[in-house]
């Protein structure tokens, strides 16, 4: 048998069945055996619920565009592991990601053994990458919740929380506020921690984290004023004022709620570098990236919309913009069958015609039985299909449909990526 061309990276993937393990004792340790990479260029931390990583990747852009190296690490990947890390807006190169696997396997390795998962080993290794590129800043999404965290072992100059809501339960606890202090274990003393929630219960939470921890905390309620000129298909225009600066912004990323993922991504860049100019702010909005998320594409000249609307709560902000749009969508959904998939069916399922139910791609997705009994209350004509490809190929075989929808798990919106880019639907 011939050897893999890119050994460490094939066995990343069999570390996927060790599954998540929340806590700090394996990437403290295996950092330590790295030489503290994590400690070589200054971060950033965006934890949250939904909406976390659009504001990485806007002020990752914002960093670009400022003239700092930025590094952004992100997860879960679409199609690539590679697009977890991107150097300077680009994805890592395969080649170079698998010389750092092999480095954080090699300092894992010496004894005493570390059992490092998934996550822990690629974040090891975008600390490294980005330490070796000599970056200048590192943009990092939290995993999930953020006290223990692997990514939560970087000293951040400032840290972020986006928006909170009910998801991941059975770890970081079964309400907001102790969803909250899960978050809140991020923030660090003496540095700037800025957070987004409105929710009174949420705040107040912060505020007594903030306190306790000696961080400096910033609200976005309190310090920035959004105004959405428009929002549709082609991205987000907005008028953004903030302590610093006023500015006139515009995002390719669609969706009324990505103004308020904006104007967090431009406040932590000012907490962060306060002489930051109006003019790299505005180019590093414009020029943000972050696929799979209301992203649009064409198929059969019938538009086909791809976003990981994963919980409730982002099920809840695209059906707002399919009202918003004027939109009368068929949707393909699939998900994880952890989630609140009765809340995400009753969202959806107000707005869209039809609705075909696939699975997910993950050995954790809920089958699509599974999915038809959960979407009974709310849409009991909600019908199954064996997969993607079979779901869209039969809405687009109907001269009656306009537009589509794939939404629900990001391993369904990264399928879908794959069969439209391929030009499989042409």
């Amino acid at each position: 048998m011939t050897a893999s061309p890119l050994p460490a990276l094939g066995r990343l993937e069999s570390l996927d069945l060790r599954g998540i393990r929340l806590g700090l004792a394996a990437i403290d340790e295996v950092s330590a055996r790295l030489g503290r990479p994590e400690r070589a260029v200054e971060s950033v931390l965006v934890a949250g619920t939904n909406g976390k990583g659009s504001t990485a990747a806007t002020l990752s852009s914002i960093g670009e565009a400022a003239g700092l190296a930025t590094g952004l690490y992100t997860s879960p990947h679409l199609e690539s592991v590679a697009e977890r890390i991107r150097i300077r807006g680009e994805d890592v190169r395969p080649g170079e990601l698998d010389a750092m696997l092999a480095e954080v396997f090699a300092a894992a390795d010496r004894a005493p053994v570390l059992a490092l998962t998934y996550f822990e080993a690629m974040t090891a290794a975008a600390f490294l990458t980005f330490a070796r590129r000599r970056l200048d800043l590192a943009v990092l999404e939290v995993g999930m919740g953020g006290r223990l965290d692997a990514t939560n072992v970087a000293p951040a100059s400032v840290s972020v929380v986006t928006s909170i809501g009910l998801d991941h339960v059975e770890d970081l606890g079964p309400t907001l506020e102790s969803i909250a202090r899960e978050k809140a274990g991020v923030f660090r003393a003496g540095r700037p921690a800025l957070t987004v929630s409105r929710e009174p219960a949420v705040r107040a939470v912060f505020r007594e984290a903030a306190a306790r921890a000696g961080a400096e905390l910033h609200e976005l309620a309190e310090e920035a004023r959004v105004l959405v000129h428009s929002a549709g298909l082609d991205g987000t225009r907005l008028r953004l004022e903030t302590p610093v600066a006023s500015y006139e912004l515009d995002t390719p990323l669609a969706g009324p709620h990505q103004a308020e993922n904006v104007a967090a991504a431009v406040r932590a860049a000012e907490l962060l570098r306060p002489a930051i100019g109006a003019g790299a702010v505005a180019r590093g909005v414009a020029s943000a990236r972050w696929p799979g998320r209301l992203e649009r594409f064409v198929a059969r000249g019938r538009t086909v919309l791809v976003d990981g609307c994963h919980n409730a709560d982002g099920a809840a902000a695209l059906a707002r913009f399919v009202t918003g749009a004027g939109l009368s969508p068929d949707l393909v959904f699939g998900a994880m069958a952890d989630k609140d998939i009765e809340s995400m069916s009753a969202a959806l399922g107000s707005v869209v015609r039809r609705i075909r139910l696939v699975p997910a791609g993950s050995p954790r997705a809920a089958s699509p039985e599974d999915l038809r009994r959960r979407f009974s209350g709310s849409r009991p004509d909600a019908r199954t299909a064996p997969g993607l490809a079979a779901a869209l190929e039969e809405l687009l075989g109907d001269p009656a449909c306009e537009t589509i929808i794939v939404a629900g798990s990001l391993y369904l919106v990264g399928e879908a990526r794959t069969l439209l880019l391929s030009g499989s639907f042409v």
